[in-house]
């Protein structure tokens, strides 16, 4: 027993070092306030008073979390359809799906999103297919459409492969028990399929919701820095502006927000598992 405890040093040490001090560290920037000397600090609740008092900042923080939320909405309409399709596909070809979503995450986040600048920008790749119909210039770049496609092409393979793993997990024979009790595909869909693949689906989301509402490569990119997130406000306090203090405190409250979003998605797996149980 022993040897085994030895065994997780190594990790205790890591986990330390590279997540317990970054974090202790935030925590400590953010209940403090730098002094006229730069060893003197004031513990402070003036940081968080500054963030919810500036209406500036909290409509970043709104535009975050529905940017994060639409992006989440439109992963899960597009990503069932395609787990349920692979679901239903033979072995060889669920494999070969699998790598072709899964291909993409194999490639850096930025050179994928910087892809999709040559492909938005007004003399790119759509807007001269438009041209060819007469339609066109169409301005998509530096919008929110381009910040909500680039966000849903980064993060779609997390959702996808969620609910793929758990439609292929499935016991299929309750299918065939609905159906041999006289439902339809919509009904066993309905009332089988759908509720089985739901921990999928959460899992799916909370993958998907978390990055998005703290992405700030996306945005910076896409949005070409008029289209400001959380994550970019972040960025800036601690590369741009030095400040430190502030950007902690930001950090601290998306960090809660993130801690909220995963409670409440785990709560709602507990009642699923505990509503299947019962019935």
């Amino acid at each position: 027993m022993k040897s085994y405890r030895k065994m997780t040093y190594p990790y205790v040490v890591w986990i330390s070092i590279m997540i317990v001090l970054p974090m202790f560290l935030i925590m400590f920037y953010a209940f403090t306030k730098t002094g006229n000397s730069v060893v003197q600090f004031k513990f402070t609740f003036e940081n968080f008073i500054r963030f919810f008092s500036d209406t500036i900042f909290l409509e970043v923080l709104g535009r975050s979390l529905r940017v994060a939320i639409i992006t989440t909405v439109i992963c899960v309409l597009l990503g069932y359809p395609a787990a349920y399709y692979i679901a239903k596909c033979s072995e060889g070809l669920k494999m070969k799906w699998v790598l072709i979503i899964t291909f993409p995450t194999w490639i850096n986040m930025l050179v994928r999103t910087y892809a999709w600048i040559g492909i938005l920008q007004d003399d790119g790749v759509i807007n001269k297919l438009l041209g060819l119909i007469g339609i066109g210039p169409v301005t998509m770049m530096y919008t929110e459409f381009a910040v909500i496609l680039g966000m849903v092409y980064n993060f779609i393979p997390f959702m996808i492969l969620q609910i793929y793993t758990s439609l292929t997990k499935m016991d299929y024979s309750l299918i065939e028990a609905a159906q041999d009790l006289g439902a339809d595909r919509l009904r066993c869909f309905t009332k089988v399929t759908l509720p089985l693949s739901l921990p999928g689906v959460i899992s799916g989301i909370t993958l998907v919701f978390l990055p998005a509402v703290s992405s700030f490569c996306i945005p910076k990119l896409l949005g070409g820095g008029q289209y400001v997130l959380v994550g970019n406000v972040i960025e800036s306090q601690f590369l741009t502006s030095g400040d430190w203090n502030f950007g902690s405190a930001i950090s601290l409250i998306m960090a809660i927000i993130i801690m909220i979003s995963l409670y409440v998605t785990k709560k709602l797996d507990k009642s699923e598992i505990q509503e299947r149980s019962a019935t």
